[in-house]
């Protein structure tokens, strides 16, 4: 890096993203994430080393809609299998077999089976990308330094400063007065 280049980087001011609370139980965690949700935070999340029971419903998380893509995308596929065979067959290339009318539904089942679970599947799998904004490969929750340790003990509740409610020293004050064993600030 030359040293033009290093000067404007390092002259640039880092912009907060954050802060992160550190807690030590799960029940810890629970609580927060009430309190959090019950002061009005929109722009914040948890970060677990296992799934706990009962988090999303103290976040206050909603129900997602996601169910209802996957069915709309096994009705297209189950309309679109039925679709192509009928118009194939009664159209583009009638074809008696064995005596069976053109259009005989029970010869459609399996592709429209297996289109309805190829439609669904690639509707889930696109859907649940886009939804959590996947792929991200980085996150400011990743400098933190006490962060690794989401994935073997410790639990974690980052409070986004693009909250409409946060600010700085009271979103502080706040985490550390929810039991937090640490509060460190975060910057993007």
């Amino acid at each position: 890096m030359s040293d033009a280049e290093n000067a404007t980087t390092e002259s640039r001011p880092a912009r907060l993203f954050g802060h992160l609370a550190e807690f030590k139980t799960v029940d810890e965690l629970l609580f927060a994430a009430g309190q959090c949700r019950d002061r009005g935070f929109t722009r914040w999340d948890c970060h677990t080393p296992f799934p706990v029971h009962g988090l999303d419903r103290a976040m206050g998380v909603k129900q997602t809609i996601l169910p209802w893509i996957v069915l709309a995308g096994g009705l297209f596929g189950c309309g679109l299998g039925f679709g192509l065979q009928w118009f194939t067959n009664a159209f583009d290339y009638p074809f008696v077999v064995s005596g069976k009318p053109v259009v005989s539904l029970a010869i459609y089942i399996p592709v429209m089976f297996e289109l309805t679970v190829l439609c669904a599947a690639l509707a889930a799998f696109i859907s649940m990308l886009a939804m959590n904004n996947l792929p991200q490969l980085y996150h400011a929750v990743f400098t933190g330094s006490r962060f690794p340790r989401a994935t073997s003990d410790r639990f974690f509740v980052c409070i986004e400063a693009k909250d409409p409610i946060f600010d700085d020293e009271e979103t502080r004050a706040f985490l550390e007065g929810l039991g937090a064993s640490h509060v460190e600030r975060l910057e993007e």
